[in-house]
């Protein structure tokens, strides 16, 4: 096992599990979802801004092209973020974490729709796991007498999968741009999109203060330079398998910190849908390619 390698697993590991306690910071904080993200993009653009700095390599590929299309991205992914946090209030962390994960899932179908990629049978059967794993997660809560606020919840989480998988589908235009680069430009948009809306007239608690600032350094910059380490180092089978320990950590620490439980239904309906993502990212069930024939000696 290569030094590399070993690297990369560990760099994985740490980004998915800063990225699974981010639901309890963005609750802890307190403050309307907007601002949240405001902080998150404004703290999260100045340390990146610090680490491509000190890497020596902060705008080598920023044309004017990139910046178009990696703002556009950025636009999808506050988006995804503002959705996403605001789930957290109406479903839980942990609920809305395993809605989410459906969104490997809307990257296949968009990828058909709008790149005119073809769909497997694999990959159909996995889109069907994860409806079914849907409909459970619904069952569970659809038999009480009041769901409005929970359905809407499931519509922001739902909302945020779509934003995420956009967001890659528009990135995908942005090959051999250095990651890190992307990012800075991605959460400097979110910045300039939420400055109007923005409650500056609100006082936040040195506590809800250290807590925004370190969804922007800790769960933003770090976080983003770990993911990006490892993509480079790692196979994608690998990366695929641990960034299953994001949605674990994500209902363990909602479990610990605000006592959130999932029904049988819920759990059985999440499990669901992380195997159709697995399924999906891992390749299951599909046809292996032929090797290639040896070279004539």
């Amino acid at each position: 096992m290569s030094n590399d390698y070993k690297t990369g697993v560990w760099q994985m590991t740490a980004a998915m599990l800063i990225s699974g306690s981010i639901g309890v910071f963005v609750l802890l904080s307190g403050q309307p979802v907007t601002d949240v993200v405001f902080w998150r993009c404004l703290v999260g653009a100045l340390t990146l801004f610090i680490l491509t700095r000190l890497s020596g390599d902060w705008r080598s590929h920023l044309t004017l092209k990139v910046i178009v299309v990696a703002a556009l991205g950025g636009v999808a992914l506050v988006f995804n973020w503002l959705l996403l946090f605001a789930a957290y209030s109406r479903l839980s962390i942990g609920l809305a974490t395993l809605v989410y994960n459906t969104q490997p899932l809307m990257l296949v179908l968009m990828s058909m729709l709008f790149l005119g990629e073809k769909v497997t049978r694999a990959k159909w059967y996995w889109l069907l796991a994860a409806f079914g794993g849907m409909a459970l997660v619904l069952a569970g809560q659809l038999t009480g007498s009041h769901h409005d606020g929970w359905l809407l919840g499931i519509a922001m989480a739902l909302g945020a999968a779509f934003f995420y998988a956009l967001t890659a589908l528009i990135t995908r235009r942005l090959k051999g741009v250095p990651p890190q680069q992307i990012a800075l430009v991605q959460v400097s948009v979110g910045v300039l999109m939420l400055l109007p809306v923005s409650h500056f007239s609100l006082s936040p608690t040195p506590f809800q203060w250290s807590i925004l600032v370190l969804l922007g350094v800790l769960h933003t910059g770090v976080m983003y330079q770990l993911l990006y380490g490892a993509i480079q180092k790692l196979p994608t089978p690998v990366t695929g398998s641990l960034s299953f320990i994001y949605p674990l950590v994500a209902i363990a620490a909602d479990q610990w910190v605000f006592g959130h439980s999932l029904s049988l239904h819920q759990l059985a309906g999440g499990a669901l849908i992380l195997l159709a993502a697995a399924g999906n990212n891992l390749g299951w069930g599909e046809k292996a390619k032929a090797p290639a024939q040896a070279a004539s000696r």
